[in-house]
């Protein structure tokens, strides 16, 4: 296979995950992590033979978000909950839509038993077309630079549509749909990044989209191939609350091999 040189992968660069005035979901940091990128492309230029961004992207209606859901008297949870899968068996949750509740608890229980994450309820964000939904401004206006300079096209990739799964991985939702497959696994992108000699990784947040992006590039990366990833730990950064999750996934890569950098120092 021939190599690329340089590649980044950009994960969820969006308005609402940054600390910004009207953010649904913001994450203290990103702001000047994203301008950290921001800076990076500029400073790369034509070195950057390939951007892959992805784009999480969402409708109001997401198992996911608060409207979906009730409790006995009718009220959605709040932001934040957690809903275990026997919390949805015993009906303290349920599926507003009565016909989505034995999906639902199927869903909540192959989530568990995954063993990565519980159902946590979000407020609603990136909702497909809006603010939110958008690339934070610095990003926005390097990536259409790089573009225009070096003749090449961003590649960006959404993720999230789907209403009946979670999708924090760029590479695949937390459980598949069986009838979507863009829930699957994304070989495509997979062989995208592959075809690189160095593949900068960053984004939002560090703890829950990047987190799971990289675990799921680590079961298809070659092990020997390991050190041509470089997580770039000052453009990324934890939802509140999941800090600890957040430095359990660096200390996770950086014993699995994987590169860790600034992207002041990395090249």
């Amino acid at each position: 296979m021939s190599h690329a040189k340089l590649q980044l992968l950009l994960i969820d660069p969006q308005n609402d995950f940054c600390d910004l005035p009207g953010a649904a979901l913001p994450v203290p940091g990103a702001v000047a992590g994203l301008r950290r990128v921001a800076a990076l492309i500029e400073r790369l230029g034509a070195r950057l033979s390939g951007v892959q961004v992805t784009l999480d992207s969402h409708q109001p209606l997401h198992i996911a978000h608060p409207h979906g859901w009730q409790d006995a008297q009718g009220q959605p949870p709040a932001p934040f909950t957690q809903i275990g899968a026997d919390e949805v068996a015993s009906g303290r949750w349920q599926t507003r839509d009565p016909a989505e509740r034995a999906r639902a608890l199927a869903y909540v229980q192959a989530l568990e038993a995954g063993g990565r994450y519980r159902l946590v309820i979000w407020p609603e964000h990136c909702l497909v077309g809006g603010w939110g939904h958008g690339v934070q401004q610095d990003v926005h206006q390097a990536l259409n630079a790089w573009g225009r300079q070096q003749g090449r096209l961003v590649d960006f990739i959404a993720k999230g549509s789907n209403p009946h799964t979670e999708h924090y991985s760029a590479l695949r939702a937390e459980v598949p749909d069986p009838a979507d497959p863009g829930t699957a696994v994304d070989a495509g992108l997979i062989a995208r990044l592959q075809a690189t000699d160095t593949l900068l990784i960053a984004g939002e947040a560090l703890s829950h989209c990047v987190a799971s992006t990289v675990r799921d590039l680590l079961e298809f990366w070659p092990r020997e191939r390991r050190q041509d990833l470089v997580l770039l730990t000052d453009c990324s950064h934890s939802v509140p609350g999941f800090e600890a999750q957040g430095d359990a996934f660096l200390a996770e890569m950086r014993a699995a091999g994987i590169r860790l950098a600034t992207s002041t120092d990395v090249l």
